[in-house]
């Protein structure tokens, strides 16, 4: 079993960095065509044929062109689920800087999802602290509930309501009801056949963007850090705590409009003594392809 410093380094990428923490602070202390024949062949004349005076059938309408985030984020979901399934893959940061010291962690996953219901997703990924520590990480879920492996520990489960099983999910197709929360806030750009949807907020105190949907999944993020931070001795209070950066961004294929990227990033920045500690994570899933894979929870998992 490895120490708190070396295996603790992801719940969310939160929950391992948070692991570190502790030796932050006390070392700052001391990504066919038609053959030519045919296609000689002049088009019928369709005019010839109709019957004297008959009114001719009007042309179908062109669907409308969506414009608003909610109108994108319902054709991306009718795309999304078109498929069995979906393959992902992952990449992840996370680091912790004080006084120059830095702990930090990177995750690399590759992530099969399907669409029915229920759906199921199962994960295989590493990570790898900044001192060179590896661990393995599998998951799965599976009727909403999720199963867990790190390293050479024994498989836990728990519900996807637990916060400690959710945040180690990642999954791109339920970043679309994710948007569909932040409602106005969502801002969308199109351009070279992507379209962009973000939501983000300027840098500020805690307490005045606390309510932003965006900076309430940060908040998440860095709780397993802020607990590994007072209990080493860091009062860490959250009115002090300053929001630099909080964004969230899903590009969608401007023709398909499947998702061919979730990204969420953050810096915060909390109050140690007369400066403070910077805290950093950067998520990016990719989609990688369509997947026609079932995902079934193995024999003697749970």
């Amino acid at each position: 079993m490895k120490s708190d410093t070396e295996s603790g380094m992801r719940s969310s990428m939160g929950k391992r960095l948070a692991m570190t923490a502790a030796l932050v602070v006390s070392a700052a202390l001391t990504g066919c065509s038609a053959d030519a024949d045919d296609a000689a062949l002049p088009e019928p004349d369709r005019r010839a044929t109709a019957p004297v005076g008959a009114t001719p059938e009007p042309e179908p309408a062109p669907e409308p062109t969506p414009e608003t985030s909610a109108e994108f984020l319902a054709l991306a979901k009718q795309a999304m689920a078109a498929q069995e399934g979906w393959r992902f893959s992952v990449q992840g940061s996370e680091e912790l800087v004080l006084q120059g010291h830095k702990s930090g962690a990177t995750y690399s996953a590759q992530v099969h999802r399907t669409t029915g219901e229920p759906w199921a997703l199962h994960s295989v990924g590493s990570s790898r602290s900044s001192k060179g520590v590896t661990e393995s990480e599998e998951l799965y879920v599976v009727d909403g509930v999720g199963y867990v492996k790190e390293g050479d520990a024994a498989w836990r489960h728990g519900p996807l309501s637990d916060p400690e099983i959710a945040g180690k999910v990642e999954d791109p197709v339920a970043a679309l009801d994710t948007f569909e929360e932040y409602g106005d806030a969502v801002s969308v750009t199109a351009a070279d056949q992507r379209i962009e949807l973000r939501v983000r907020t300027a840098s500020a105190a805690l307490p005045a963007v606390r309510d932003q949907g965006v900076v309430r999944k940060a908040l998440r993020e860095l709780a397993p850090t802020l607990e590994q931070l007072r209990a080493a001795g860091v009062p860490a209070p959250e009115s002090g705590i300053t929001v630099e950066r909080a964004e969230e961004t899903l590009v969608l294929n401007s023709l398909t409009h499947q998702v061919t990227s979730h990204t969420f990033r953050c810096v915060l920045r909390i109050p140690h003594g007369t400066g403070s500690i910077r805290y950093g994570q950067a998520v990016t899933e990719r989609t990688s392809g369509p997947s026609e894979r079932a995902v079934v929870l193995p024999e003697g998992v749970g």
